[in-house]
């Protein structure tokens, strides 16, 4: 299995993403979309886990969701709710050779709270932690195998983003074990196990 944690994000406010990002579609880039339904916000990957992991995967993430998870020496407290707010495009590592095209994810505390309890509770299993400094975006399409720079030179890229025009916010109170299914015409994405935030 592929596994990965992540924050679904509701689904009235992933098919206005989607809509919004239509300009970009319209360009007919070499690119990957995620599905509009399978639009999320990633906090940790996990790889390829063999199925009898499951149960202890799921575990490490309710520690991280709930009574425990505090810092040590501190009262154990569980993660609240997170607010993430999406606003602004980008590519990494740039508009002129994306890898990835993204929706923006303003920082916040609690955010960064919770994926920080994540990479705490899943270091003892054998998932280093992500030396990267945390950036949260929204993965919204990664760049097909064979696509060249000159495929992005002349399209106008980095301005059709810099124009999209989409701010929202929402409040998400579960956080979930997602399984990753690869298939030739894009990734399915499923939920294994979910974890409320108090």
């Amino acid at each position: 299995m592929r596994l990965f944690v992540a924050l679904n994000l509701p689904e009235a406010l992933r098919q206005a993403l989607w809509a919004a990002v239509a300009p970009v579609r319209n360009l007919d880039l070499p690119l990957h979309w995620v599905r509009p339904d399978g639009i999320h916000l990633s906090l940790k990957f996990l790889g390829d886990i063999l199925d009898d992991r499951a149960p202890e995967m799921c575990r490490a993430l309710a520690r991280a969701a709930g009574e425990g998870g505090g810092a040590p020496g501190s009262a154990p407290a569980a993660a609240r709710p997170v607010t993430v707010a999406l606003e602004g495009f980008g590519a990494f590592p740039d508009v002129h050779r994306p890898r990835v095209l993204w929706a923006g994810v303003a920082g916040d505390p609690a955010l960064e709270l919770l994926q920080h309890r994540l990479e705490r509770e899943f270091a003892p299993l054998g998932f280093p932690t992500d030396a990267r400094t945390f950036r949260p975006h929204v993965t919204l399409a990664r760049t097909q195998r064979d696509a060249r720079p000159a495929d992005f030179a002349r399209s106008g890229l980095g301005g059709v983003l810099d124009a999209l025009q989409f701010a929202e916010t929402t409040l998400i109170e579960t956080i979930d074990l997602m399984r990753s299914e690869l298939r030739r015409d894009g990734a399915l994405y499923h939920v294994m196990h979910r974890e409320q935030l108090a």
